[in-house]
């Protein structure tokens, strides 16, 4: 009897131990080999007064791109959705322990969630599965490169710090019908995806914070998961890059008051150093945005320091008026002298052919002294030869430079002399001026940048 018994175990032991499962057999048993559309066309409940609990978590994988002149945040996050679908469950006990099996995520109702941000159908590689487990949990997770709206403060330019949200929600099942929840808290969040960033770029992954929020429409209410990403900027590449050349700019401008002014290097060099901060005006407005709701400070920056250099091209040009015309002025009075010169070497030639030399010499004589003009013409009175005639045009030439000589000493020379002072004054006065309205500027740009 014993030996019988023993057997009949063996033989049902053996029995149990064989028997193979699959995962077909599971979905024989929910039915979804045949017609699913049960399972796809409604909400997943059997009570429609049954709210549909949906848990999403949303990490950060990559900074794919920062666009101010757009707004647009372009990440690539990794996206879990759960959810239970109360009309699929089966006993894992009796399909040799199987808890969860992977089926097409078109014979399932999914919920419809979707971020507000985003602006652009997602084009990367979409997961075709979903996860099933034993007791009706669906689990979903796909990559997606969103490309969203945000708001963007470029006041601080290079030195930002921009806050971005993606808010995901549902698109016609109010708060009645679907309920989201965060997976991970902000602080989870914000270190699964330090863990898993790729890569940065320009900018630098700060924190990431989540939070709940509601929004009503026709007496209907409902629920959004808000994640705002904070990234920070990093400036380096823009110091290097923009702000020193244009700060190199403003040092080569300060030393240009030290060229001399009556040379037309001092003029040239300004304006050259003005068309290249020009350039660099150009680059910036292809960089920040057409719009923005403060000026940005680097916009200031520029804007001031080219409004300075353009004032001291001004005042270079003023002292370089004063300076040529107090030139003018020395060559017209050498010019009026010459031209005096000639008319007294005419009338003296016209004379002399005409009449005797004695007419001649007093003809000269009326415009000279007249101890002087007497003694000459005594001269040629008492000789009347053409050597004596040579010597007198002499004495008319000497007279002429020691009448210019005269004019240049006791005329206009105060006049000069007050030019040069004032043009000197006014460079100096303005070089202080500059000065200080450059340290002034310089730092409250900076206290700013920094506050």
């Amino acid at each position: 009897m014993m030996h019988i018994s023993f057997f009949l175990l063996v033989i049902i032991t053996g029995e149990v131990s064989c028997k193979v499962c699959s995962y077909q057999d599971v979905l024989d048993y929910l039915n979804l080999t045949g017609d699913t559309s049960v399972f796809k066309l409604t909400r997943p409940v059997l009570d429609h007064t049954h709210t549909t609990v949906v848990k999403t978590d949303l990490i950060l994988y990559a900074i794919l791109s920062v666009v101010e002149k757009t707004q647009t945040f372009v990440p690539f996050v990794w996206v879990s959705v759960q959810w239970k679908d109360e009309r699929i469950s089966w006993d894992p006990a009796q399909f040799c322990g199987i808890t969860e099996i992977s089926v097409p995520k078109g014979i399932l109702w999914k919920p419809d969630l979707f971020i507000y941000e985003m602006i652009e159908k997602d084009d990367s590689p979409q997961n075709p599965y979903v996860l099933v487990t034993h007791d009706g949990t669906v689990f979903y997770d796909e990559d997606m490169r969103v490309i969203s709206t945000c708001k963007m403060d470029v006041h601080k330019f290079p030195f930002d710090t921009q806050e971005c949200s993606l808010s995901i929600g549902s698109a016609i099942h109010c708060v009645k019908e679907i309920r989201i929840f965060p997976f991970s808290n902000s602080s989870r969040a914000t270190q699964f995806s330090r863990e898993v960033m790729k890569t940065q770029g320009e900018w630098e992954f700060l924190k990431m914070s989540v939070e709940s929020s509601n929004i009503s429409l026709y007496d209907r209410r409902w629920e959004l998961l808000v994640y705002k990403v904070t990234i920070k900027r990093r400036h380096l590449l823009h110091v290097i890059n923009f702000l020193l050349p244009v700060l190199f700019f403003l040092i080569l401008d300060l030393a240009s008051f030290f060229i001399a002014d009556h040379r037309g290097e001092k003029l040239g060099f300004k304006v050259t150093v003005l068309l290249a901060i020009s350039v660099l005006l150009l680059i910036l407005n292809d960089i920040l945005p057409s719009m923005s709701n403060k000026t940005p400070l680097i916009a200031t920056y520029c804007i001031v320091i080219f409004a300075l250099m353009l004032l001291s091209l001004l005042e270079t040009i003023l002292v370089t008026y004063l300076i040529d015309k107090d030139s003018e002025d020395e060559l017209g009075l050498c010019d009026s002298g010459e031209l005096k010169s000639k008319q007294i070497k005419t009338d003296c030639n016209t004379e002399i052919k005409k009449q005797n030399g004695c007419s001649c010499s007093y003809t000269v004589c009326e415009s000279e002294k007249q101890h002087e003009l007497l003694t000459v013409n005594d001269e040629v009175n008492y000789s009347g030869h053409s050597r004596d005639t040579n010597a007198l045009q002499l004495i008319v030439d000497e007279l002429k430079k020691l009448q210019n000589m005269m004019l240049q000493h006791f005329g206009p020379r105060e006049e000069r002399v007050k030019s040069v002072f004032w043009a000197k004054r006014i460079n100096r006065l303005f070089f202080i001026f500059y000065v200080l309205t450059v340290s002034l500027f310089l730092s409250f740009i900076f206290m700013e940048w920094y506050s």
